[in-house]
C-alpha cells in the first residue's frame, strides 16, 4: 500500500492532552516519544555521518562565499575581520551547546517550535510556526534557491546581467527536484545532503590550499603583521554590523534539532554532531577568509559581489567560472537542507494541531511528509512573483534571534523549576546565560539598526492572532462537523484521495 496516513483522533487527542497537562508523568519526564498514526511514521534513519552533513550542509551555503564582503567593509582590517568571524563562530557554537542539551532532554522534533510550545504554550508557539511558515522558512530557502541560479548561470552571461525570467525558473526547477528526492527517500535525501556537504568541503579546502600556497610564496602584503590592524574600523556601529553580517552565515546550526526523532540514538547523536560539526565550520570559515587575504585586500573584498569570483579570477583567470559553480552547489545542498528540516517543523505543527491536518500525514511506502514538503516548495516558489525579497527576509532579522532567545530563557527555567529532569547532557549554566545575553543583544541590535523594519515584521507576526483564536476558541458544533462529513463533496473528495494517495482521514 502506498499514500499517505494520518494520525488518529485518539492519538493526536492523548499527545494534545499530554502536552496541554504540565502534571502529567509523560510531561514531567519528557519521555521520548515519536509521532506517529496506525504504525505509520518518521523512521530513525539520520545517522552521525548524516547528521554532521546535515548541519554542515546547511551553514556552509551561500554565506562564507558572500558574506566575506559585508564583514570586510565594516571591519576595515584583516585582523579584525579574522576576529570577527572567531567570536561569530564561538558564539554559534555556545548556542548549539545549549540546542544539544535541549534536544537530549526534550527529543521530539520541531525545534524552537516544539520547545516554545512546551515551555511558553500554544499561543507563543503558534505565532512562531505561523510566521516560520509563510515567510522565513518559504522566503529563505527561495533566496539560496535563487543564489544558486544565479551563479550556475553566471558562465553563460560573463559581461552581462542574468535575465530574472531564466533565474527564477532555474530556482523554481531546484526547489521541485529537491522536494522530490526528499518526498521519495529520507536516503537519498541525506546522500545527497552527504555528497553536496562534501563537494563543497572539497571546493574550500581547495580554496584554502591555494592560500597556503600563496602564503609559502612569501607574496602576502595584507597579512603582513604591520599591516593587518591597518584600517580597522573599532567603533561600535562597524562592530555591530560585522558581527551581525558573520553571524548570518553560521545560520542554520539548530536545524538538526528539527529532525530530532529520525535521528537514531539522538541522545548520542545529536551532541555528537553538534561538537564535531560546528568547530568544523569554525576552522572552514577561518581559513577560507585568511585565504582569500592572501590575494584581496579588504578594499577589494568590500567592492567584489562575492569574494570567490574575485579570488578565482586572480589564481585561475578564465577558468575562474569553477568557483562561481563550487558557490551554486553550495546553495543547491543548503536548499535540501532547508527543505528537509523546514518539512518536519510544519510536520510537527501539523500532528500538534496547530497547522492543517494534512501537514501532519506521513507517506505510507516511503516514510516521508510528502504534504508538508509538497507545500513547503509550493510556499517557496510563490516568493517568485516577489520583485525584492531581500527587503521581505530583513523584516524578521529579528525574529529569529527573539525565538533562539526564547528557547534558551526556556531552558534555564526549565533548569529552575524541574531540576530532577533527565538530561543526559548538561551544559555549564554560564554558557546560556551568556548565549541568552547576546540573543538580547541581537534583538537590540535589530531594532536600533532598523526600527521601522522590525515594526512591520512585528505587526505581521501578530497577523496569526486571528487564526489562532478561530482555530481554538471556536468550537464547531459536533452536528455541524457530521454534517460536513455528510456532504457528497466530501464523500467524493474523501474517495479520490483514499484511491490516489492512500489518504485515511
Amino acid at each position: 500500500m502506498s499514500g499517505t496516513m494520518e494520525l488518529t483522533d485518539s492519538s493526536r487527542e492523548e499527545q494534545m492532552e499530554s502536552s496541554e497537562d504540565p502534571g502529567s508523568e509523560e510531561q514531567a519526564d519528557y519521555e521520548e516519544m515519536t509521532i506517529a498514526g496506525d504504525g505509520v511514521e518518521l523512521k530513525r534513519s539520520i545517522t552521525l555521518l548524516n547528521a554532521v552533513g546535515l548541519i554542515v550542509g546547511s551553514v556552509i551555503g551561500s554565506g562564507i562565499f558572500i558574506t566575506p564582503r559585508k564583514v570586510g567593509r565594516e571591519a576595515g582590517s584583516v585582523a579584525l575581520s579574522l576576529i570577527v568571524w572567531t567570536v561569530s563562530g564561538l558564539f554559534s557554537t555556545l548556542g548549539a551547546l545549549c540546542y544539544a542539551e535541549f534536544g537530549t532532554t526534550i527529543s521530539r522534533s520541531g525545534g524552537d517550535y516544539i520547545y516554545i510550545l512546551e515551555v511558553y504554550g500554544k499561543l507563543p508557539a503558534f505565532l512562531q510556526i505561523w510566521i516560520e511558515m509563510l515567510v522565513i522558512r518559504p522566503a529563505s530557502q527561495y533566496v539560496i534557491a535563487l543564489v544558486f541560479a544565479s551563479y550556475l548561470l553566471k558562465p553563460f552571461f560573463p559581461s552581462s546581467d542574468i535575465p530574472d525570467s531564466a533565474a527564477k525558473l532555474l530556482a523554481c526547477i531546484c526547489l521541485m527536484f529537491l522536494t522530490f528526492i526528499n518526498c521519495r527517500s529520507v536516503r537519498a535525501a541525506t546522500r545527497l545532503q552527504n555528497f553536496f556537504t562534501a563537494t563543497k568541503l572539497l571546493a574550500l579546502t581547495i580554496i584554502i590550499i591555494m592560500g597556503f600556497v600563496q602564503i609559502f610564496k612569501g607574496d602576502v602584503p595584507y597579512l603582513q603583521p604591520g599591516k593587518m590592524f591597518h584600517g580597522s574600523k573599532l567603533d561600535v556601529n562597524h562592530m555591530v554590523l560585522a558581527l551581525y553580517s558573520s553571524l548570518f552565515a553560521y545560520g542554520g546550526w539548530n536545524y538538526l534539532n528539527y529532525v530530532t526523532e529520525e535521528i537514531i540514538n539522538p541522545k548520542r547523536n545529536l551532541p555528537l554532531a553538534i561538537v564535531i560539526s560546528l568547530p568544523t565550520v569554525l576552522g572552514v570559515y577561518l581559513l577560507t577568509n585568511l585565504a582569500y587575504f592572501t590575494t584581496l585586500s579588504p578594499e577589494e573584498m568590500a567592492q567584489s559581489d562575492a569574494a570567490v569570483v574575485a579570488f578565482g579570477h586572480h589564481h585561475l583567470g578564465k577558468a575562474g567560472w569553477l568557483l562561481s559553480l563550487c558557490v551554486s552547489l553550495s546553495c543547491f545542498g543548503a536548499v535540501n537542507g532547508s527543505l528537509f528540516t523546514s518539512a518536519r517543523l510544519f510536520y510537527v505543527g501539523g500532528c500538534r494541531g496547530q497547522l492543517p491536518g494534512v501537514l501532519g500525514m506521513v507517506h505510507t511506502h516511503f516514510f516521508t511528509p510528502v504534504p508538508s514538503l509538497v507545500f513547503t516548495c509550493a510556499i517557496s516558489m510563490l516568493y517568485s512573483f516577489s520583485n525584492d525579497i531581500f527587503s521581505v527576509i530583513n523584516l524578521f532579522g529579528f525574529f529569529n534571534w527573539l525565538s533562539v532567545g526564547m528557547v534558551i530563557t526556556g531552558m534555564l527555567w526549565l533548569r529552575w523549576k524541574k531540576p530532577d529532569l533527565k538530561r543526559p547532557i548538561k551544559i555549564v549554566a554560564f554558557v546560556p546565560v551568556v548565549f541568552m545575553l547576546g540573543c538580547l543583544f541581537m534583538i537590540v541590535v535589530s531594532f536600533w539598526a532598523a526600527p521601522m523594519q522590525c515594526l512591520i515584521g512585528g505587526t505581521v507576526v501578530l497577523t496569526g492572532l486571528p487564526f489562532y483564536f478561530m482555530n481554538y476558541k471556536w468550537k464547531k458544533p459536533l452536528r455541524f462537523t457530521r454534517a460536513m462529513g455528510e456532504l457528497p463533496f466530501s464523500k467524493r473528495i474523501s474517495q479520490t484521495s483514499s484511491r490516489l494517495f492512500g489518504f485515511v482521514s
